[in-house]
């Protein structure tokens, strides 16, 4: 599995892979189950070059939200979501109430909320039995 990169205008999605294709990326593109589309490009970059995706995704991102700011549909509606993978390997996408993404997103980057969804995911898909505090076997 890849980065992900999450857009909801056509336009910035295809500027950001042309940006990808000039530097010798390739990337698939995905609709997103709930809205917009989801751009993968494959792990492994170098670190300069993923530096150089991640900053251009900001930039792009900046736009994106004033776009949305600017759009009175999407400004009346709030979302946040994470996608994890479950142990089957499929993916899902949980939602995570605004006021709690924006205290989320407050404290910690992107990465690390999606770290904390993916504990909890794999924590309820195998529950421990008893108290937490006891160690596993080994």
């Amino acid at each position: 599995m890849g980065f992900e990169y999450m857009f909801f205008s056509e336009a910035l999605r295809d500027r950001f892979m042309a940006f990808a294709a000039e530097h010798g990326i390739a990337s698939t593109m995905r609709q997103d189950e709930i809205a917009g589309f989801v751009v993968e490009l494959p792990d492994g970059l170098a670190d300069d070059l993923q530096d150089t995706i991640d900053d251009e995704y900001d930039s792009i991102m900046d736009e994106q939200m004033l776009l949305a700011e600017a759009d009175e549909e999407l400004v009346s509606h709030h979302a946040f979501g994470v996608t994890v993978t479950l142990e089957d390997g499929s993916t899902r996408a949980v939602r995570i109430p605004p006021a709690v993404a924006r205290r989320l997103l407050e404290h910690f980057t992107p990465d690390e909320v999606h770290e904390i969804a993916t504990a909890i995911v794999q924590s309820a898909e195998n529950p421990v039995d008893g108290p937490i505090c006891h160690k596993p076997p080994k």
